[in-house]
């Protein structure tokens, strides 16, 4: 997998805003999406969040979307959306790859 910082550049997301990135490879759900949610509230809505999980957030994406958040997927080093910039058309599940979700307000 490429650097969080080369996936934010591939991604529609605002390439000028600061970042901050939450690893949440290590943790059990549903701790990668509580600690993502609560990251988000913390951060000021100029940064964009950079998650690093070991598979696809499927049960954020809804989330976001009712918080008003636009994201990318990228698996595999392809970034992977909705043809809006918004998600992912194909969830899968992927165990032994790093998955990184790039949030952000636009």
């Amino acid at each position: 997998m490429r650097s969080p910082a080369t996936v934010v550049d591939s991604t529609d997301a605002p390439s000028d805003r600061p970042r901050t990135v939450i690893d949440v490879r290590s943790l059990g759900p549903p701790e990668p999406l509580k600690n993502t949610l609560e990251k988000l509230v913390e951060l000021p809505d100029e940064t964009v969040l950079v998650q690093r999980n070991d598979r696809v957030p499927q049960f954020l994406f809804p989330k976001l979307e009712d918080r008003g958040y636009a994201y990318e997927t990228v698996e595999g080093g392809e970034a992977s959306d909705d043809g809006e910039g918004r998600g992912p058309s194909n969830s899968r599940t992927r165990s032994d790859d790093e998955v990184v979700t790039v949030i952000w307000r636009p």
